[in-house]
């Protein structure tokens, strides 16, 4: 049990220790996880395995935060084939990495003018796979659990607490965007 708890205590630590400078390398970041990710995948997956049994909807799970500078690291436990909203992430830059399952992940630029939304990228994350974002106001995303039947899990690096944002909807399939503002609530913390 002390190797499962390593990995989740390495991966907080590399995440800080990025972010010690307020806005992190994240390519860098991105590599050092993954690299931890790839070697530990199966001892995670134990590790986490009472969040993919839980059954009790999207989760996410504190695994570490900071004031000065600002950062949150979490876990997100994704049901089998969840879709969240488009949704921004209040001008934080992020990374997210897969540690179970796979993710689509669909990102959206916004207008600043006409406030429209155009899919700019697709991709799909396996274990150890990132993607990260800088912290712009106009950036936005979806993501998929792609399995039907088993749960994801996902590691999210925020450059502060995400305890609010926006998540958008098109009010007709050729309408404007409208914008709802959410709140985010964690399952509960995870000892590292």
């Amino acid at each position: 049990m002390g190797k499962h708890l390593r990995t989740l205590k390495t991966l907080r630590a590399i995440a800080l220790e990025h972010a010690a400078s307020g806005h992190p390398d994240l390519a860098s970041m991105a590599r050092e996880l993954g690299r931890v990710v790839h070697q530990d995948a199966p001892r995670l997956s134990v590790r986490l395995a009472s969040l993919r049994t839980r059954q009790r909807g999207f989760e996410r799970w504190l695994l570490a935060e900071r004031r000065n500078p600002a950062i949150s690291v979490l876990v997100m436990a994704w049901p089998p084939n969840h879709l969240t909203p488009v949704h921004d992430h209040a001008g934080l830059w992020g990374l997210e990495m897969t540690l179970h399952g796979a993710l689509e992940v669909q990102s959206y630029a916004r207008d600043p003018q006409t406030a429209d939304l155009r899919e700019t990228a697709r991709d799909w994350l396996g274990p150890g796979d990132g993607t990260w974002f800088e912290g712009d106001h106009n950036h936005l995303h979806r993501c998929r659990n792609l399995s039907k039947h088993d749960t994801a899990l996902t590691l999210h690096v925020y450059g502060g607490d995400l305890a609010q944002y926006f998540a958008y909807e098109q009010a007709e399939p050729a309408g404007r965007w409208i914008a709802q503002p959410q709140r985010s609530a964690l399952a509960g913390h995870l000892p590292d």
